[in-house]
């Protein structure tokens, strides 16, 4: 039933009339009279155009968990949906969810990562950058797609599988925060929730479905469930007993995510007795909804029975003053993880930090950018002898801010980069070989650092 993409037809004039406003938001962003800032850090948002889950919070982490294998110091900023405080907040041991939210708590897990929340987003990151001991080298923006007052250099837009955003029609009519054509504003697109038994053939027909340009990278991932884990481990006699589920279990299964239906399926492949208790995405459970889960629970079988719930959901029960104490040995947590389908490494986050980071990455080598390569002065892109050639400029757009080159948009693959750099004229005595371009083919819409010589115009 939740796999169903139910449109509201008669709903469409209002979508149109919101379709107006989003549109015109964006065109004022595009033409520059609304502001998106820049940072010298990379910034990663992981965001969606549709309301709903689509498993941001657990791609995020995955981003976390690959950030810092390679020796990045992380930080994540988000809104912090629904807590109780304002402005900026740097989470901390003492920290709970009324202060920050149920999702970055979450993802305070992570020892090392530094977790705030701002709904400025640029003042927040701001306020990261003041941070030392250590400073901060990677941003990442969780549910950030349309806080366009950020320029993010890599953008990892998710669709469901089950929902794909080029299916799905604007609010209210169906669940679209913005055209499907703000797909164009990514540079990776993931179809997150993929099922176990996904064929070839149904990557292709979403790829082709997806339509998609030579600059944005296509991935899919599915859901892996982890080890059950105790929320209350003071509470539980026997910790590994979570480990042993067997089909005479009682379980009930207590959401408050967007689409409970995948967890269901996965504890009832456990066992069929499963009992589904869901309330709405990022519900703030009150006295009376605890009540239920009391009264829900004791019609189970005695010495047969849990309770499992999510991650998220289990960052708003643990400190819940209302909670029975009766309740705290028997409920568990099933935490969520993500897989790269078709053995694909998402590996362009990396080579996007590669591009800022001033010493190399864990078993990497730099490129050494040329001596004074940026003392040039740059002479605007219209008088320049390379606006006269006609063919390249739909292939190469340059942004140019004061007296450096700030940005380069390639849309094309490194075949025409290498051409591109060939036709300049060197004067440094330090050319970058094709070997060292190898980070650079897939930030076409990135911005990046890119260096610039004498004689270039």
């Amino acid at each position: 039933e939740e796999n169903f993409i139910k449109i509201y037809h008669w709903l469409y004039p209002l979508s149109w009339l919101y379709g107006i406003g989003v549109c015109l938001r964006n065109k004022l962003f595009d033409w520059g009279w609304l502001r998106s800032k820049s940072f010298d850090v990379p910034v990663i948002c992981v965001g969606n155009l549709a309301v709903g889950g689509t498993g941001k919070t657990p791609h995020t982490e995955y981003l976390i968990k690959l950030l810092q294998k390679n020796g990045v110091n992380v930080a994540t900023l988000s809104r912090g949906y629904k807590r109780k405080s304002r402005g900026y907040v740097l989470a901390d041991d003492k920290s709970n969810v009324r202060q920050i939210g149920d999702e970055p708590y979450q993802l305070k897990k992570f020892p090392n990562a530094r977790v705030a929340v701002d709904e400025n987003r640029c003042h927040g990151i701001e306020q990261l950058l003041k941070l030392e001991n250590p400073t901060v080298e990677a941003i990442i923006l969780d549910d950030a797609f349309q806080h366009r007052h950020v320029k993010a250099g890599l953008n990892i837009l998710l669709t469901d599988f089950h929902r794909l955003l080029c299916d799905d029609a604007l609010l209210p009519a169906g669940r679209l925060r913005e055209p499907s054509s703000g797909k164009n504003r990514a540079q990776m697109v993931i179809v997150t929730k993929c099922p176990d038994d996904i064929k070839p053939i149904d990557f292709n027909i979403i790829a082709k479905r997806l339509h998609l340009y030579p600059y944005q990278q296509l991935y899919f991932s599915r859901f892996r469930y982890g080890m059950l884990t105790p929320l209350f481990p003071e509470k539980t006699n026997s910790p590994e007993s979570a480990l042993l589920l067997t089909r005479d279990e009682q379980v009930l299964l207590v959401t408050g995510i967007a689409y409970p239906a995948p967890l269901q399926k996965e504890v009832e492949s456990y066992t069929p007795h499963v009992k589904l208790l869901s309330f709405d995405d990022h519900h703030d459970f009150t006295p009376k909804d605890l009540l239920q889960i009391k009264e829900q629970f004791l019609h189970l079988e005695e010495w047969k029975r849990l309770i499992i719930t999510t991650e998220k959901d289990a960052a708003r029960l643990k400190l819940h003053p209302a909670l029975d104490e009766t309740l705290k040995p028997y409920i568990y947590v099933l935490p969520i993880e993500i897989e790269i389908l078709q053995n694909k490494k998402s590996q362009k986050s990396l080579d996007f930090i590669r591009l800022f980071q001033p010493f190399p990455l864990a078993g990497d080598e730099r490129i050494e950018l040329p001596p004074k390569v940026f003392e040039t002065p740059i002479i605007p892109f219209d008088q320049s002898p390379i606006y006269k050639k006609k063919w390249l400029l739909p292939q190469i757009l340059f942004t140019l801010y004061s007296q450096k080159l700030h940005t380069c948009l390639l849309m094309v693959n490194q075949t025409f980069l290498n051409q591109f750099l060939t036709c300049v004229s060197w004067s440094s005595p330090h050319p970058i070989s094709n070997s060292q371009l190898h980070v650079l083919p897939h930030f076409h819409l990135c911005p990046i650092y890119l260096v610039v010589f004498k004689g270039v115009y």
